[in-house]
């Protein structure tokens, strides 16, 4: 059975994980440099807090993550290792990464890194809209649906 690791430090989208997998009875590991309250006690959600520290959290999902697992993040560089092991991985907004498009996300974060670190680009990311909840859910869903068959 495939496990889903969320990158959880900022996700929105903890509360939509738990209920896909706890449909399909799958483990969550919510990786995290704090505490999570997340108002379950099922014996498949775990919470695991991992030390401070630049991708301690990152590097513990990599540490642990298997083909065919899911992992939830926005970190594009986390989501490209993850697809190196033969894990699926999805934005929060529902952006399913996979061989094809992770190449292209890394070089547009670059893209943007530079143009923020020269002052061409100011401000903030779009807000997180019930659409992209709603976008969520159906990639998550496929995710599983496809892993489960062994796709």
């Amino acid at each position: 059975m495939p496990e889903i690791y969320v990158d959880g430090d900022a996700c929105p989208v903890k509360e939509e994980v738990l209920r896909v997998a706890t449909r399909h009875e799958l483990v969550v590991h919510m990786v995290s440099q704090q505490w999570l309250k997340l108002g379950t006690s099922s014996p498949r959600v775990r919470v695991v807090v991992v030390a401070k520290g630049t991708d301690s959290a990152d590097n513990w999902i990599v540490e642990h993550i298997q083909a065919g697992d899911i992992v939830v993040t926005a970190d594009i560089l986390l989501a490209g290792r993850c697809l190196e092991v033969g894990a699926r991985a999805i934005g929060p907004a529902g952006k399913p990464f996979d061989a094809d498009s992770i190449g292209m996300a890394i070089a547009m974060r670059e893209l943007m890194a530079n143009l923020r670190d020269i002052g061409q680009m100011v401000g903030q990311s779009s807000a997180f809209t019930r659409q992209d909840r709603s976008r969520f859910l159906g990639a998550l869903e496929n995710a599983v649906q496809a892993s489960l068959r062994g796709k």
